[in-house]
């Protein structure tokens, strides 16, 4: 793999995404909210249901408090097996491995999402293609909620890295340098994978994009930067993140914000 991998792997991910939003019809998949929201007209500071009308999918999964349950219970069984997992991933580490992982790392990185997420608002700033720069909109504002959300239970966990521990289970919470669980790299790989799977609707590009995403988590772990745990608690939140941020999912019964720009003014919707 050459240094200039991840910047041509970036480059096909941007026309990936921007060539088939361009090519689908106008008509957008989402409509207008049925469901009873709480409207703030932030010019007027007026609650108004009809005078911004927010747009939201037309299926909405939602996670339960079960579904939570289940997760946390999958990164709790997940934590057993750490230690002896890179014990095994450390004693066979190769070169060509460490050569795959450095390419594969990018896809978590600001200079890969970043410029996706950014890339194709401007794309559709660019173009006039508002079809394009609301999906932009959405697949940045993924990356915002899960990447915020990862930074606080970084800091509130504060668990030690493998390579600064050989024990899974010494946390030291509120400590900067104490920060792998869940594995930052991971959840904006996956957030990024979700977003944009959210906009292609494409069998074969969700599979590349989540392929690709899984690959980054285990780049972390062949590095020696996260435990297993730390990986797949990363996964979870990443593509959580991504579909509460873009309306595809309610957690808890909330779904995410609506930002939305009308002719009556600049307003948040939210709403149970």
């Amino acid at each position: 793999m050459t240094r200039n991998s991840p910047y041509a792997l970036l480059l096909a991910v941007l026309l990936v995404v921007a060539l088939p939003l361009k090519a689908q019809a106008p008509a957008d998949s989402l409509r207008t909210v049925t469901e009873s929201v709480t409207v703030v007209d932030t010019l007027t500071g007026a609650a108004n249901a009809d005078s911004i009308r927010p747009l939201l999918p037309r299926h909405m999964g939602e996670i339960r408090w079960y579904h939570v349950t289940a997760e946390v219970g999958a990164v709790a069984l997940a934590s057993l097996l750490d230690e002896s997992l890179r014990t095994s991933i450390q004693s066979n580490r190769t070169e060509g491995k460490d050569d795959v992982a450095r390419v594969f790392r990018h896809i978590g990185q600001p200079e890969v999402y970043g410029a996706i997420g950014l890339g194709t608002i401007l794309t559709g700033v660019l173009t006039g293609n508002a079809k394009i720069r609301r999906a932009g909109e959405r697949i940045s504002a993924g990356l915002l909620g899960a990447g915020a959300f990862t930074v606080f239970l970084k800091m509130v966990v504060g668990r030690h890295r493998p390579n600064a521990a050989d024990n899974a289970f010494l946390f030291n919470p509120f400590n900067t340098h104490d920060d792998s669980w869940p594995s930052g790299h991971t959840t904006m790989a996956f957030a990024l994978a979700t977003g944009v799977s959210d906009e292609l609707h494409s069998t074969p590009a969700t599979i590349i994009l989540y392929g690709s995403a899984a690959m980054t988590g285990w780049s972390r772990i062949n590095d020696d930067k996260h435990w297993l745990s730390d990986v797949l608690a990363g996964a979870i939140i990443g593509v959580t993140g991504a579909k509460f941020m873009n309306g595809h999912w309610k957690v808890l019964g909330l779904h995410g914000p609506r930002f939305v720009l009308e002719p009556e003014g600049v307003g948040v919707a939210l709403g149970w």
